[in-house]
């Protein structure tokens, strides 16, 4: 309840977080029925970079900022184009003086058709996300337990959308509810697409629920995972991954193809690097 998620929007891990986002919602949206996107711990949204939360830390600087100014191969720029689109549109052009969160740029990539249920337990955040969204018939915002969501709005009526869940990480026991929340995502929505959010501190514990969540059962899970120094110690977040079930089916090799390129504008020292890990395979 104590996580304000203000003070790092357009990090580091926001960049491969949404940017992977973004390319879900890219291929969701090349067919014409609607979708759905559930996103258990949605924050307030859009995020002020002018905001005293942003102007404490800077960290977006070393995200959004540095990718923004940089010199990219056409392959990564190709890669980061939905996500650019998001960061137009909630911009209203290419200067940046917004971040959007996960609800900013799924609502900024949809369309009429699609629907999105957004959850925020924290009631401040809740009441800004939900007045973000006034008057858009197409959002419904809930404040309720994150994993409560899950397990409630699913299956969507739609049959076909992505799962967002990127919890806070303030109590111990994280993995634990987010391996039962790849349990209910499996057992009520088997087809549609989950990602999850995860730090990289204890390499331990993240290998643990990697392996729990490829035993769950889907036909096709992967981790994509990024630090940009060594990890480990207690100073600030130096990695962090994404986990996806029922990717599309080249989000892998094309995230594989960049990782690299992106490493290397958001490393910090020479302990960076970044895998693409294909926990299931199907065929």
């Amino acid at each position: 309840m104590n996580y304000r998620h203000a003070f790092h929007a357009g990090n580091f891990a926001d960049v491969l977080k949404h940017a992977v986002l973004a390319r879900i919602l890219d291929y969701l949206g090349r067919k014409d029925a609607g979708y759905r996107v559930i996103d258990s711990h949605a924050g307030i949204g859009l995020y002020d970079l002018a905001a005293d939360e942003a102007l404490r830390t800077g960290e977006w600087h070393g995200g959004v900022g540095r990718i923004r100014s940089a010199r990219l191969s056409p392959a990564l720029r190709e890669w980061l184009a939905p996500w650019f689109a998001a960061l137009r549109a909630v911009n209203g052009g290419d200067d940046l003086l917004l971040y959007p969160g996960s609800p900013a740029i799924a609502t900024a990539l949809g369309r009429l058709q699609d629907r999105y249920h957004f959850n925020e337990l924290h009631p401040q955040d809740a009441a800004t996300l939900a007045a973000l969204y006034t008057g858009d018939r197409r959002v419904r915002v809930g404040s309720e337990d994150g994993y409560v969501t899950v397990r409630a709005q699913l299956p969507p009526r739609e049959r076909r959308g992505v799962v967002v869940i990127d919890p806070p990480f303030e109590e111990p026991g994280e993995f634990d509810r987010l391996t039962r929340a790849v349990q209910d995502a499996h057992k009520r929505f088997a087809t549609g697409c989950l990602m999850i959010w995860y730090p990289i501190k204890d390499v331990a514990a993240v290998d643990a629920f990697l392996k729990a969540a490829a035993a769950v059962g889907y036909p096709r899970l992967v981790a994509i995972e990024q630090w940009v120094r060594e990890v480990g110690g207690d100073g600030p977040l130096s990695g962090a991954g994404v986990l996806v079930a029922n990717p599309p089916f080249t989000l892998a090799d094309e995230t594989e193809a960049i990782l690299p390129e992106l490493n290397r504008l958001l490393a910090e020292d020479e302990g960076a690097g970044g895998r693409v890990l294909r926990l299931a395979q199907d065929g």
